[in-house]
């Protein structure tokens, strides 16, 4: 029978965390947006569309099939998400890439309630019906609503239906924000 040494076995077992923490990939806060090196956010895709997501109905998604929310007080409010309070990590925001004048009207939606929003930093954003339009870090894909109904950062979250009124039922509770 052959021995085979500590460092061997210490050595083997390093190199096998190591490819199993490589396997699993990272739980990003915001898996949809990355950040440059010079500090900005990725542009996201400028289309919206409709789709039907389990536990909320047909809502609104963005280009990547993700849905999306809006951060209302009284269900009547349209309050920003800024960087500032931690927010965007958790709900990332979609700006428009540079140079596109406004999104794009997929399936279910009604082109004429989208619109845009210029921010103090010069970015450009989407809104449907007037509201700003946000994902939330949550979601890891397309038919995922973890977000909705979560109060946080001064009000509630919720998902937006095909007329660009939000959808005040179903999903999420409890406090999942700050």
């Amino acid at each position: 029978m052959r021995v085979i040494p500590k460092r061997a076995w210490l050595a083997a077992g390093v190199l096998g965390l190591a490819a199993l923490l490589a396997g699993c990939g990272g739980g990003s806060s915001s898996p949809t947006t990355t950040t440059s090196s010079s500090g900005s956010s990725a542009k996201p895709s400028t289309s919206f569309s409709t789709a039907n997501v389990s536990g909320v109905g047909t809502v609104l998604v963005d280009g990547s099939g993700k849905t999306v929310y809006i951060l209302t007080a009284d269900g009547k409010t349209n309050l920003p998400c800024t960087d500032g309070s931690g927010c965007t990590g958790l709900w990332p925001d979609l700006p428009l890439p540079d140079g596109s004048s406004g999104a794009k009207a997929g399936t279910g939606i009604d082109a004429s309630l989208l619109g845009t929003k210029k921010s103090s930093d010069s970015e450009t954003y989407p809104t449907y019906n007037g509201w700003l339009m946000y994902e939330y870090s949550g979601d890891s894909g397309p038919g995922d609503s973890n977000g909705q109904g979560i109060k946080s950062f001064g009000g509630t979250w919720y998902v937006l239906d095909s007329s660009g009124n939000p959808v005040t039922s179903g999903g999420s509770s409890g406090g999942g924000g700050y």
